[in-house]
């Protein structure tokens, strides 16, 4: 057998472990496809989450990382296929999603954290202490009366994390969160998306920065065209990538 298809039989027996795994999986996508018009976006994709992952989403542009993201979390509906919460067709209220450029009120950042609790049920005293909660594990509390238009990206994106925290989810989509910011403001986001995490929130992330996903991942979903090619432990995926793709994808950041 020639070493790249030694390599490729590897990959596929990478995704058939990784998605076989029974025990606790929260969320799992069979056969998903989305197609626009003439253009496929996700071609059937296989995924199995289970709780308490750290699912790091990468590939080129245009692989389809973050429709993948809204399909699992429930924002799109697939063309074909079928993606189940729980062992049901329903998605379940306990999920939560931050997008690269966050979507803020225009009114404070507590106001920001408390409407979104609102539309959740939450409110009264419960929503006052998970509002200061949510606002001090992010490091914003000083700012929690000041309009949430007018504070730095890095804090936005604080304010979008507090936001979703305090919803307390099962379940945490982030669209590359740090995709615009600094490297300090990076730094703090990612602080924080490892104390949701260390709350027992599993956590399914998109991201073009590979030294990220090498400090956060726990695997590592790799996506080219449309198509799930190789799924791994972090450091098993960037140490030896078992896809020709995966290679040159990680060659080519590297220079």
């Amino acid at each position: 057998m020639a070493d790249g298809e030694a390599l490729q039989l590897a990959a596929r027996e990478r995704l058939r472990v990784a998605n076989s795994r029974a025990a606790g999986l929260q969320i799992v996508a069979r056969g998903v496809s989305v197609v626009s018009g003439a253009t496929t976006i996700l071609d059937g994709v296989d995924v199995a989450i289970a709780r308490g992952e750290r699912l790091f989403v990468i590939g080129p542009n245009g692989s389809g990382k973050s429709t993948l993201l809204r399909v699992l979390h429930g924002l799109i509906a697939p063309t074909h296929g079928a993606v189940t919460w729980g062992g049901r067709n329903e998605r379940p209220p306990g999920q939560a999603m931050v997008f690269q450029r966050p979507v803020l009120l225009r009114r404070s950042a507590a106001a920001n954290i408390a409407y979104a609790l609102d539309l959740a049920g939450v409110r009264g005293s419960d929503a006052d202490r998970r509002v200061a909660a949510a606002l001090h594990q992010v490091g914003l509390l000083d700012v929690g009366d000041r309009p949430a238009r007018v504070l730095s990206g890095g804090e936005q994106q604080r304010l979008a994390l507090a936001r979703a925290w305090a919803l307390e989810p099962d379940v945490l989509f982030l669209d590359e969160p740090t995709a615009s910011l600094d490297p300090a403001a990076t730094r703090a986001v990612e602080s924080i998306v490892r104390d949701i995490h260390a709350h027992g929130t599993t956590i399914v992330m998109s991201t073009h920065n590979l030294a990220q996903a090498k400090r956060l991942a726990g695997d590592v979903l790799f996506m080219n065209r449309g198509r799930v090619l190789e799924r791994a432990p972090a450091a098993d995926f960037f140490r030896m990538p078992a896809s020709a793709e995966a290679r040159e994808f990680i060659e080519g950041e590297r220079l």
